[in-house]
């Protein structure tokens, strides 16, 4: 069985690809000339070489697969604007349904966010029926992300596309290469004054999430969608338990809200002149503040997610970025 994956050069992607080379599927990927492969160095793969933006490369690389796994996105924290995710995570994902519905391809996963639901609190977590509410956000990403949901699930609907939608929350764990997510362990590490945000998220260990897509290809049901979701932490509980595992003792401060949105109001007037990102933006800022909590209930339940304690999620991150310096 041969299963294509995009964005193997992502977090999700690589250990996507790890674990379905563990799992003996044939596995295809697609990426461009100057993709950074350092998260699925020493597996086996055939790649096609090519752009999400370029149908004739789309169709090459699903052409003779059984399974796609669509992990491919653009999540650069700047611009913020929706016009700057458009291509790649709207337009890139509409490529990938008319190549998977011409070339007959037995089920299509589609790797969505946990963003693209409404968030909740630890009390009540946002859950698949929680209604999206980031259109002012200003999280351009955010706004995407559920957009391309839409086409997927309308697709479902309009020509039985054999799709399912999987929503990862913030994932840690090796093999980040660019880094992304594991910015948050860079960000606390090291430092004698450790500052945290108001608001937290929704962890998972990233195999766990990989897992959850793979058994997507035969678990779940078509026109579905499932949170891969874990441990709901606060920031300030997340840099306790990085600091109980690097053994530092930094001082603590936690930024009021009101601070944290007025740098970002700085940051993004100061990126409308610079026309670089500023370390923190108004959109950021706000999120940032938020409760971004979710339950992976239904994902355990019909995927078989795993619920590994995020400790070890960090500890495996830190191990990988020190082996590769």
């Amino acid at each position: 069985m041969k299963v294509l994956v995009t964005g193997a050069n992502g977090l999700l992607g690589a250990n996507v690809v790890r674990e379905l080379n563990d799992r003996r599927y044939d596995v295809r990927i697609l990426a461009r000339e100057n993709s950074d492969l350092t998260g699925i160095e020493g597996v086996s793969y055939e790649r096609i070489q090519g752009d999400l933006l370029d149908p004739g490369s789309v169709n090459r690389a699903v052409d003779g697969c059984d399974y796609v796994i669509h992990a491919a996105a653009n999540t650069n924290q700047w611009p913020t604007s929706y016009a700057h995710y458009e291509q790649v995570n709207v337009k890139g994902t509409q490529y990938i349904i008319d190549a998977v519905k011409k070339h007959g391809v037995k089920r299509f996963v589609f790797v969505s966010s946990a963003n693209a639901f409404g968030n909740g609190t630890k009390e009540r977590p946002g859950t698949e029926l929680s209604e999206f509410n980031g259109f002012n956000s200003g999280s351009g990403y955010m706004i995407s992300k559920f957009v391309a949901q839409q086409l997927v699930l309308a697709e479902v609907e309009r020509s039985q596309l054999p799709a399912i939608v999987v929503n990862p929350a913030f994932m840690i764990g090796p093999y980040d290469s660019k880094p992304s997510s594991g910015r948050i362990i860079m960000m606390g590490m090291g430092k004698k004054i450790q500052l945290y945000p108001p608001g937290g998220k929704n962890f998972i260990h990233v195999r766990d999430a990989a897992i959850g897509t793979c058994n997507a290809l035969m678990m779940g049901r078509a026109g579905e969608c499932y949170l891969l979701a874990n441990e709901n932490l606060t920031y300030r509980e997340f840099f306790t338990l990085l600091n109980n595992i690097t053994g530092e003792t930094p001082f603590s401060l936690g930024l009021p809200g009101g601070v944290l949105k007025t740098i970002g109001v700085f940051g993004t007037f100061l990126e409308k002149f610079i026309h670089k990102p500023a370390p923190l933006s108004l959109a950021n800022a706000r999120l940032l503040c938020l409760e971004n909590y979710y339950s992976g209930k239904k994902a355990v339940e019909a995927l078989e997610l795993p619920q590994t304690p995020i400790e070890t999620a960090i500890g495996e991150a830190i191990a990988w970025f020190k082996e590769k310096g």
